[in-house]
Parts: C-alpha cells; sequence; structure tokens
C-alpha cells in the first residue's frame, strides 16, 4: 500500500494545468485505502479535470462520510448482473446488495454514480434488462465492457466468455441507444474494425498511464500482465525503461489490427480460408459515446 506522500509526488509528476487530466484511482478496491481522501484532494489541487473512484460498492473506511461532492466527480461501480443470480455467481455471494446499498447511498449524499459491466456469455442476456436499473439508480454514466481473457478468464476462456463479433454489434449498440434516452451517457468499446477502418493505437496517439504500487507505469492496459511497461517511477521520478517493451509494439502494423490482442487473446479473431483476418481488433481505449 503505496504511502499518501508517494501518492502525492506521483500525482505531482503527471497532472498538468496545461493538460486536461482525467484521474481514477481503482485497484483492487482503493476505498481500502485510508489515506484515499488525502489522494483524491491532492489531484484536485493540482488541477485535474475530473476524479473518479472505481469501487465494488463496499466502500470501505467510511469514504462516503469523509469526502464530499466537490473532491469526487463519479463514484463508479462495478455489477455485472441484472439480477443477484447472474451478478453473484460472478463477483461473489451478496455482492449484488452490497452494490446496489452503497450505490444508493452515494446518491443520497450527493455524489454522481457511474456504473460498469462487463459482458461476457454468462451476462449478455441481462444487459437489455440493465435499463430500468440504471434508471432507478440515478445513474449518471453507463460504461459497458468487454471481457479481457486476461488472469482467472484466461483459464476459463473455453467456457465461451467472450461475445463472438455478431453477437457484439447486434446488441450492444441498440442497448446503448435505449439507455441513453433516460439521460445516462453509455460508453463502450469499439472493440471491431472493418478491413477498410484505420486502426490506431492510444500508446501512440493518446496520453493514457497506467500506474501500479510497484512504481511500473503502462502506456497499454493489455500490457499490464507483462514486465513491459514503458515507464517506471524510481523514486520520485518517472523515467523511460529499456526496450523491448510495449512502446516498441505500438507502432507495428498488422492486418488484423491490435499487436498486444494477437499475442495474447488472438481467439477473438476470425480468418478467412486464405488466411487473412475477416475484421480488425480496434485498440481497447477506443470507444463509442451515446449522450443522454
Amino acid at each position: 500500500m503505496l504511502s499518501l506522500s508517494t501518492i502525492e509526488a506521483w500525482l505531482s509528476v503527471l497532472i498538468s494545468p496545461k493538460k486536461n487530466a482525467n484521474v481514477i484511482f481503482l485497484g483492487g478496491e482503493p476505498t481500502m485505502h485510508p489515506n484515499l481522501p488525502g489522494a483524491m484532494r491532492k489531484a484536485r489541487e493540482l488541477g485535474s479535470t475530473s476524479i473518479t473512484i472505481d469501487t465494488n460498492g463496499y466502500l470501505f473506511n467510511d469514504i462516503l462520510f469523509k469526502v464530499g461532492p466537490d473532491d469526487v466527480d463519479y463514484f463508479s461501480f462495478s455489477l455485472d448482473g441484472a439480477t443477484p443470480k447472474i451478478n453473484d455467481a460472478i463477483r461473489g455471494k451478496g455482492s449484488y446488495e452490497k452494490c446496489i446499498q452503497g450505490i444508493k447511498e452515494t446518491k443520497a449524499k450527493g455524489f454522481n454514480a457511474s456504473l460498469i459491466y462487463t459482458v461476457s456469455g454468462q451476462n449478455i442476456h441481462e444487459l437489455g434488462i440493465m435499463e430500468r436499473l440504471l434508471e432507478d439508480l440515478g445513474i449518471d454514466r453507463f460504461f459497458i465492457q468487454v471481457i479481457g481473457i486476461r488472469g482467472k478468464a484466461a483459464a476459463e476462456s473455453a467456457k465461451g466468455l467472450q461475445i463472438p463479433r455478431s453477437q457484439w454489434l447486434d446488441t450492444i449498440p441498440e442497448v446503448a441507444q435505449k439507455i441513453s434516452r433516460h439521460g445516462i451517457t453509455v460508453t463502450y468499446p469499439k472493440v471491431f474494425l472493418g478491413l477498410n477502418e484505420s486502426f490506431e493505437c492510444a500508446g501512440v496517439v493518446a496520453d493514457n498511464y497506467f500506474i501500479f504500487p510497484n512504481g511500473r507505469v503502462y502506456r497499454c492496459p493489455l500490457c499490464e500482465d507483462f514486465p513491459i511497461n514503458s515507464l517506471a517511477f524510481m523514486g520520485t521520478k518517472l523515467i523511460d525503461t529499456d526496450g523491448i517493451n510495449e512502446k516498441d509494439l505500438f507502432g507495428l502494423t498488422i492486418p488484423e489490427g491490435c499487436v498486444m490482442n494477437k499475442l495474447i487473446q488472438p481467439g477473438n479473431i476470425n480468418y478467412k480460408k486464405d488466411g487473412t483476418p475477416e475484421f480488425k481488433i480496434a485498440c481497447c481505449l477506443l470507444k463509442e459515446e451515446v449522450r443522454g
């Protein structure tokens, strides 16, 4: 667990009032850190454009009593089912009710709340019925995520966790449009590109930094399971790491689109009989947004 002084020093390196800086504290579970309120206030003091706390809903350390709506723009909750049966099978027994309770308490205290739903073969059938729940809870933003076949999910990849391209395209945009009619902004990853669409890597065209307590700093979230981070904190200094690292991969061009996707989860790419891909995989940070 990082000290508050280290967190503040690292934030000072990365946040500049001259640039828009959207800060997300995540984990693990960030509300377990007793100094999270101080970290949030430091980010605000440095001029961050927005501050979000990604939480499982348990809201440890009485976080709602230690900060106010001026300290944080969103508490963002994770729910992977519209019903306890589906969510708890994925996230653990009792997690549905705890998350719902956390959202209600957050809204009652005047905070904005967003919700993250990671779509898989286990829960896509309940995505459509999230519409009423989101409206009833007063959710401001809804994020639909695609499951990555990494970590524990990799061991279960044969169970059909990833959604086929046809099902994703037939389901996600339509659900996003319906939910947005309630004044909710819906964001979801592009995922699939046509062969004639240009692939752009966020590591090249955007400034994203994924910072770990061990000092590793990644530009691509797909690289996080591997020691190929392009940056690292040495004390309070952010330095470039020696190659080969993720930066060496960003400029590579392949017919499949994202190089890291091809390396670590090639099973979501389909090929024609001549060996060419049927489509490209977009950068995982490329999003579609439907504003409410």
